[in-house]
C-alpha cells in the first residue's frame, strides 16, 4: 500500500465511520458552567481532514475568523496547507490517524494501532510531525478501538504531553478513555460536542451549529468539528453572520482546553 491514501478511498471510509457516530459526548462526560465566569461563551470550530482539498481549507481561511485547522500527516497538501494556515496566524493541530474497530477501514497513513510499542508509537509521531513543525495541539481521527485502550492512550498522550501539546478527544466511541487520561496526565485537554456535517445537508449542519451554539451559551464553552467540504463553508460563513454580537465568542480549540482544564483542575 503507498504510503499517501487515495483521496476517493479515504473519503469512502471516512464518510463510513462518521456514519456510525449515533451517540454525544454530553451522555458520557458532563460539561459545567465555570463559577463565576463572565464575559462571552466561547465556541471553538475545528476543521479535520485538512491536507486532500487545498482549495475548500482555503475557502475556510478566507472566511477570516479563528479557526483550528487539524491536518492529517503524510497526505497531498499537509505541509503547504500548514505552512499557510500557520502564515495567516491560525491555530494548526496535528488529526492524528489511530486504529478504529472496523478492520476494513483505513485509518491513512502515520496512523497508530493497538499493536504499536511505546517506542513504535514515538517514531511515527515524530515523523507525523516533521511536516507540521507549527502543530500545538492534537485530537484523534478515527481511533473507535485505540482510544478505548487505556495503556495505549496513556503511552500515546504521554508522547505529546512531553512536546507540551493540548489534546482534543474527538470522541468517535462513547467508551473513550483518552480524555479522562489526558487529565490524569495534567494535559490541557477537552473533548468536541458536536459533529457539524456528520449529515451533508444544509439544513443538518444549521441545526448542528446551533446546537453548538446553544451548548455554548448553556456551559460557557462548545467544541465543535466539521470538515472542508464546500457546503459546511458555506453554512458556516452564513451561520458566523448570523451569531455576531450575540454573547458568542469564536476562539481556537487551546482557549476551550485550557478553560475546561481549569475546571477540572480546580474540581481535582
Amino acid at each position: 500500500m503507498s504510503k499517501r491514501s487515495s483521496r476517493r478511498i479515504f473519503l469512502k471510509q471516512a464518510s463510513f465511520a462518521a456514519a456510525a457516530l449515533l451517540f454525544r459526548p454530553s451522555e458520557c462526560l458532563c460539561a459545567a458552567a465555570a463559577p463565576g465566569r463572565t464575559g462571552p461563551s466561547r465556541l471553538a470550530i475545528i476543521i479535520d481532514d485538512v491536507g486532500y482539498n487545498r482549495k475548500n481549507a482555503q475557502d475556510l481561511l478566507a472566511l477570516g475568523v479563528p479557526l483550528t485547522f487539524s491536518i492529517l500527516p503524510q497526505v497531498t497538501y499537509s505541509v503547504e496547507l500548514a505552512e499557510s494556515i500557520h502564515g495567516a496566524g491560525h491555530e494548526v493541530m496535528l488529526h492524528q490517524p489511530m486504529q478504529p474497530h472496523n478492520s476494513d477501514i483505513d485509518p491513512g497513513p502515520g496512523a497508530l494501532y493497538v499493536q504499536h510499542t511505546r517506542s513504535e508509537m514515538e517514531a511515527i509521531i515524530r515523523k507525523n510531525l516533521q511536516e507540521l513543525p507549527f502543530a500545538c495541539g492534537m485530537n484523534n481521527h478515527m481511533g473507535s478501538l485505540f482510544t478505548e485502550s487505556r495503556p495505549c492512550v496513556l503511552d500515546m498522550l504521554d508522547v505529546f504531553r512531553q512536546r507540551s501539546f493540548f489534546f482534543v478527544d474527538s470522541f468517535t466511541t462513547s467508551q473513550s478513555v483518552a480524555f479522562r487520561t489526558a487529565r490524569e496526565l495534567n494535559m490541557v485537554a477537552a473533548y468536541r460536542n458536536i459533529f457539524i456535517d456528520n449529515d451533508p445537508h444544509a439544513d443538518s449542519m444549521y441545526r448542528q451549529l446551533h446546537a453548538a451554539r446553544q451548548r455554548a451559551l448553556r456551559t460557557g464553552s462548545a467544541i465543535a468539528i466539521g470538515h472542508p467540504r464546500p457546503e459546511t463553508v458555506r453554512v458556516l460563513d452564513a451561520f458566523l453572520r448570523e451569531i455576531q454580537n450575540t454573547g458568542i465568542e469564536l476562539v481556537y480549540a487551546s482557549a476551550v482546553a485550557r478553560e475546561r482544564t481549569g475546571l477540572a483542575a480546580g474540581a481535582a
